[in-house]
Protein backbone atom coordinates (compact mmCIF):
# COMPACT_ATOMS: atom_id res chain seq x y z
CA UNK A 1 0.00 0.00 0.00
CA UNK A 2 1.43 3.06 -0.93
CA UNK A 3 0.81 7.09 0.50
CA UNK A 4 -2.59 8.47 1.24
CA UNK A 5 -3.65 11.84 2.06
CA UNK A 6 -6.66 13.56 2.52
CA UNK A 7 -7.11 17.20 2.48
CA UNK A 8 -6.55 18.20 6.07
CA UNK A 9 -5.41 14.97 7.09
CA UNK A 10 -1.83 13.81 6.41
CA UNK A 11 -0.28 11.01 4.67
CA UNK A 12 0.17 7.44 6.19
CA UNK A 13 2.77 5.23 4.85
CA UNK A 14 1.45 2.18 3.59
CA UNK A 15 2.66 -1.21 4.99
CA UNK A 16 5.14 -3.35 3.18
CA UNK A 17 3.29 -6.46 4.21
CA UNK A 18 0.14 -7.67 2.88
CA UNK A 19 -2.39 -7.33 5.44
CA UNK A 20 -5.99 -7.22 6.07
CA UNK A 21 -8.70 -6.12 8.78
CA UNK A 22 -11.57 -8.43 9.47
CA UNK A 23 -13.53 -6.01 12.18
CA UNK A 24 -16.48 -6.94 14.00
CA UNK A 25 -19.39 -4.42 15.16
CA UNK A 26 -21.57 -6.28 17.88
CA UNK A 27 -24.80 -5.44 18.55
CA UNK A 28 -28.35 -6.21 18.52
CA UNK A 29 -29.93 -8.44 15.88
CA UNK A 30 -29.84 -6.22 13.04
CA UNK A 31 -31.06 -2.50 14.30
CA UNK A 32 -33.53 -1.10 14.24
CA UNK A 33 -35.41 -4.13 12.74
CA UNK A 34 -35.20 -6.53 15.64
CA UNK A 35 -34.80 -6.41 19.47
CA UNK A 36 -33.29 -9.75 19.79
CA UNK A 37 -29.75 -11.08 20.38
CA UNK A 38 -29.43 -14.50 18.74
CA UNK A 39 -26.19 -13.37 17.22
CA UNK A 40 -25.12 -12.87 20.46
CA UNK A 41 -26.48 -15.70 21.86
CA UNK A 42 -25.77 -17.89 18.29
CA UNK A 43 -23.24 -16.12 16.00
CA UNK A 44 -21.20 -14.59 17.82
CA UNK A 45 -20.07 -18.48 19.74
CA UNK A 46 -19.38 -19.52 15.74
CA UNK A 47 -17.52 -16.94 14.85
CA UNK A 48 -15.18 -17.52 17.76
CA UNK A 49 -14.82 -20.81 16.86
CA UNK A 50 -14.15 -20.17 13.52
CA UNK A 51 -11.76 -17.28 13.87
CA UNK A 52 -9.75 -19.73 16.36
CA UNK A 53 -9.79 -23.11 13.46
CA UNK A 54 -8.33 -20.48 11.06
CA UNK A 55 -5.88 -18.78 13.65
CA UNK A 56 -7.15 -15.29 12.80
CA UNK A 57 -7.00 -12.63 14.81
CA UNK A 58 -10.18 -9.62 14.60
CA UNK A 59 -11.22 -6.32 15.73
CA UNK A 60 -14.70 -6.81 17.94
CA UNK A 61 -16.42 -3.21 17.70
CA UNK A 62 -18.69 -3.86 21.08
CA UNK A 63 -21.59 -1.61 21.79
CA UNK A 64 -21.87 -1.05 26.04
CA UNK A 65 -25.28 -2.03 25.91
CA UNK A 66 -24.34 -5.32 24.94
CA UNK A 67 -21.37 -5.69 27.07
CA UNK A 68 -23.51 -5.10 30.15
CA UNK A 69 -26.33 -7.81 28.94
CA UNK A 70 -23.38 -10.54 28.09
CA UNK A 71 -20.71 -9.57 30.09
CA UNK A 72 -19.08 -13.24 29.86
CA UNK A 73 -19.34 -13.16 25.71
CA UNK A 74 -17.37 -9.83 25.87
CA UNK A 75 -14.72 -10.91 27.79
CA UNK A 76 -14.16 -14.26 25.54
CA UNK A 77 -13.95 -12.11 22.90
CA UNK A 78 -10.76 -10.70 24.48
CA UNK A 79 -9.37 -13.74 26.07
CA UNK A 80 -9.51 -15.08 22.51
CA UNK A 81 -6.71 -12.91 21.57
CA UNK A 82 -9.12 -10.41 19.77
CA UNK A 83 -8.79 -6.61 19.79
CA UNK A 84 -12.60 -5.15 21.90
CA UNK A 85 -13.03 -1.63 20.85
CA UNK A 86 -15.99 0.38 21.29
CA UNK A 87 -19.24 0.95 19.38
CA UNK A 88 -21.03 3.56 21.19
CA UNK A 89 -23.09 2.83 24.37
CA UNK A 90 -26.32 2.28 22.40
CA UNK A 91 -26.95 1.61 18.89
CA UNK A 92 -27.87 5.14 17.87
CA UNK A 93 -26.57 7.07 14.71
CA UNK A 94 -24.37 9.34 16.08
CA UNK A 95 -24.76 11.66 13.11
CA UNK A 96 -28.61 12.20 14.58
CA UNK A 97 -27.23 13.05 18.21
CA UNK A 98 -26.52 16.47 19.43
CA UNK A 99 -23.12 17.06 21.44
CA UNK A 100 -24.02 16.09 24.69
CA UNK A 101 -25.70 12.61 23.69
CA UNK A 102 -22.78 12.25 21.46
CA UNK A 103 -20.54 12.28 24.41
CA UNK A 104 -22.54 10.59 26.84
CA UNK A 105 -22.77 7.52 24.70
CA UNK A 106 -18.76 7.55 23.54
CA UNK A 107 -18.27 7.88 27.85
CA UNK A 108 -20.67 5.27 28.92
CA UNK A 109 -19.92 2.43 26.08
CA UNK A 110 -16.42 3.12 26.40
CA UNK A 111 -15.91 2.91 30.83
CA UNK A 112 -18.56 -0.06 30.63
CA UNK A 113 -16.09 -2.10 28.60
CA UNK A 114 -12.89 -0.36 30.69
CA UNK A 115 -14.84 -2.04 33.70
CA UNK A 116 -15.59 -5.41 32.24
CA UNK A 117 -11.98 -5.89 30.70
CA UNK A 118 -9.85 -3.72 32.45
CA UNK A 119 -8.39 -2.36 29.75
CA UNK A 120 -9.50 1.15 28.12
CA UNK A 121 -10.19 0.33 24.53
CA UNK A 122 -8.49 2.72 21.79
CA UNK A 123 -10.36 1.90 18.33
CA UNK A 124 -13.91 3.14 17.56
CA UNK A 125 -16.62 2.82 15.07
CA UNK A 126 -19.76 4.67 15.58
CA UNK A 127 -23.25 2.81 13.92
CA UNK A 128 -23.97 2.87 10.13
CA UNK A 129 -20.98 4.48 9.86
CA UNK A 130 -22.18 7.53 10.80
CA UNK A 131 -19.69 9.62 12.74
CA UNK A 132 -19.67 13.62 11.70
CA UNK A 133 -15.95 14.62 11.57
CA UNK A 134 -16.62 17.58 14.35
CA UNK A 135 -17.13 14.37 16.89
CA UNK A 136 -13.75 13.35 16.49
CA UNK A 137 -12.68 15.65 19.40
CA UNK A 138 -14.88 13.26 21.67
CA UNK A 139 -13.07 10.37 20.12
CA UNK A 140 -9.77 12.17 21.26
CA UNK A 141 -10.80 13.09 24.36
CA UNK A 142 -11.90 9.50 25.77
CA UNK A 143 -8.38 8.35 24.72
CA UNK A 144 -9.60 7.01 21.19
CA UNK A 145 -6.38 6.76 18.44
CA UNK A 146 -8.24 4.74 15.76
CA UNK A 147 -11.71 5.78 14.11
CA UNK A 148 -13.36 3.08 11.64
CA UNK A 149 -16.65 4.97 11.00
CA UNK A 150 -16.39 6.02 7.43
CA UNK A 151 -16.82 3.81 4.42
CA UNK A 152 -15.03 3.73 1.33
CA UNK A 153 -18.17 3.13 -0.55
CA UNK A 154 -19.69 6.19 0.87
CA UNK A 155 -18.85 9.59 0.19
CA UNK A 156 -16.54 11.19 0.32
CA UNK A 157 -15.12 7.95 -0.54
CA UNK A 158 -11.86 7.36 0.93
CA UNK A 159 -10.47 4.49 0.21
CA UNK A 160 -7.17 4.68 2.39
CA UNK A 161 -6.28 5.45 6.36
CA UNK A 162 -5.54 9.11 6.71
CA UNK A 163 -5.39 11.42 9.87
CA UNK A 164 -7.76 13.85 11.10
CA UNK A 165 -5.64 15.57 13.69
CA UNK A 166 -3.88 12.74 16.08
CA UNK A 167 -6.75 10.53 14.61
CA UNK A 168 -5.97 7.33 12.54
CA UNK A 169 -8.89 7.08 10.20
CA UNK A 170 -9.71 3.70 8.85
CA UNK A 171 -12.54 2.85 6.25
CA UNK A 172 -14.37 0.02 5.85
CA UNK A 173 -13.72 -1.13 2.20
CA UNK A 174 -17.06 -3.03 1.61
CA UNK A 175 -20.11 -3.04 3.11
CA UNK A 176 -20.67 -6.31 4.86
CA UNK A 177 -23.61 -7.52 2.72
CA UNK A 178 -21.10 -8.30 0.08
CA UNK A 179 -19.70 -11.35 2.46
CA UNK A 180 -22.88 -12.82 2.06
CA UNK A 181 -22.93 -13.30 -1.38
CA UNK A 182 -23.00 -16.54 -3.17
CA UNK A 183 -19.34 -17.90 -3.25
CA UNK A 184 -18.82 -17.25 -7.08
CA UNK A 185 -19.43 -13.50 -6.96
CA UNK A 186 -17.75 -12.99 -4.20
CA UNK A 187 -14.31 -14.79 -5.51
CA UNK A 188 -14.74 -11.76 -8.07
CA UNK A 189 -14.95 -9.47 -5.81
CA UNK A 190 -11.75 -10.52 -4.07
CA UNK A 191 -10.01 -10.02 -6.96
CA UNK A 192 -10.85 -6.13 -7.13
CA UNK A 193 -9.84 -5.19 -3.77
CA UNK A 194 -7.07 -3.15 -2.42
CA UNK A 195 -4.06 -4.48 -1.20
CA UNK A 196 -4.91 -3.89 2.66
CA UNK A 197 -8.78 -3.89 2.73
CA UNK A 198 -11.02 -3.60 5.82
CA UNK A 199 -13.88 -5.91 5.98
CA UNK A 200 -16.62 -5.98 8.51
CA UNK A 201 -19.65 -7.97 9.42
CA UNK A 202 -22.18 -8.99 12.57
CA UNK A 203 -22.48 -11.59 14.80
CA UNK A 204 -26.58 -11.48 13.69
CA UNK A 205 -25.16 -12.22 10.02
CA UNK A 206 -24.63 -15.76 10.68
CA UNK A 207 -27.62 -16.41 12.02
CA UNK A 208 -30.58 -17.47 9.36
CA UNK A 209 -32.64 -14.78 9.31
CA UNK A 210 -34.18 -15.42 5.99
CA UNK A 211 -37.78 -16.03 7.27
CA UNK A 212 -37.97 -12.32 9.09
CA UNK A 213 -39.71 -9.14 8.10
CA UNK A 214 -36.45 -7.10 7.69
CA UNK A 215 -35.09 -5.76 4.75
CA UNK A 216 -33.71 -8.19 1.78
CA UNK A 217 -30.29 -6.93 1.61
CA UNK A 218 -30.33 -7.44 5.83
CA UNK A 219 -31.81 -11.46 5.53
CA UNK A 220 -30.15 -12.39 2.18
CA UNK A 221 -27.56 -15.04 2.89
CA UNK A 222 -27.45 -14.94 6.49
CA UNK A 223 -26.19 -18.19 8.51
CA UNK A 224 -24.53 -20.76 6.77
CA UNK A 225 -23.35 -19.53 3.48
CA UNK A 226 -21.86 -16.25 5.57
CA UNK A 227 -19.97 -18.67 7.69
CA UNK A 228 -18.91 -20.42 4.92
CA UNK A 229 -17.40 -17.33 3.05
CA UNK A 230 -15.89 -16.33 5.88
CA UNK A 231 -13.99 -19.73 6.08
CA UNK A 232 -13.25 -18.73 2.32
CA UNK A 233 -12.26 -15.06 2.56
CA UNK A 234 -9.59 -16.77 5.53
CA UNK A 235 -8.32 -19.26 3.29
CA UNK A 236 -7.74 -16.96 0.81
CA UNK A 237 -5.83 -14.40 1.90
CA UNK A 238 -4.09 -16.39 4.01
CA UNK A 239 -3.03 -19.13 1.35
CA UNK A 240 -1.68 -15.91 -0.46
CA UNK A 241 0.36 -14.98 2.66
CA UNK A 242 -1.73 -12.14 3.89
CA UNK A 243 -1.36 -11.23 7.61
CA UNK A 244 -4.75 -10.58 9.67
CA UNK A 245 -3.85 -7.66 11.87
CA UNK A 246 -5.98 -5.57 14.31
CA UNK A 247 -6.95 -1.77 14.46
CA UNK A 248 -4.49 -1.38 17.00
CA UNK A 249 -1.61 -2.76 15.44
CA UNK A 250 -2.38 -0.93 12.52
CA UNK A 251 -2.20 2.32 14.72
CA UNK A 252 1.43 1.16 15.68
CA UNK A 253 2.98 1.22 12.46
CA UNK A 254 2.13 4.48 12.44
CA UNK A 255 4.28 5.87 14.86
CA UNK A 256 4.52 9.82 13.82
CA UNK A 257 1.29 11.26 15.60
CA UNK A 258 1.79 9.59 18.82
CA UNK A 259 3.53 12.61 20.50
CA UNK A 260 0.30 14.69 18.68
CA UNK A 261 -1.96 15.72 21.39
CA UNK A 262 -5.76 16.37 21.03
CA UNK A 263 -7.20 19.59 20.92
CA UNK A 264 -9.55 21.60 23.28
CA UNK A 265 -13.35 21.99 22.23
Amino acid sequence: MGQSIRPGGRRVQGCAELTVLLTVDVEQDCPPYLETTRGMEEGLPLLLAILKEKGVIATFFVTGEMARKFPERIKEISRSGHEVGCHGDLHQRFDKLGWDQAKDSVVRGTETLEALLNRRPTSFRAPNLQMPTEYMELLENTGYRVDSSIAAYKPPFHRRPFYTGPMLRVPATITSSVLRLPLPLLKSCFKLLPSQPVFFLHPWELVDLSEEQIRLDCRLGTGDRLAENLSYLMDYYKGRGTRFITMQDLYEKQPQVRGDMPAGR
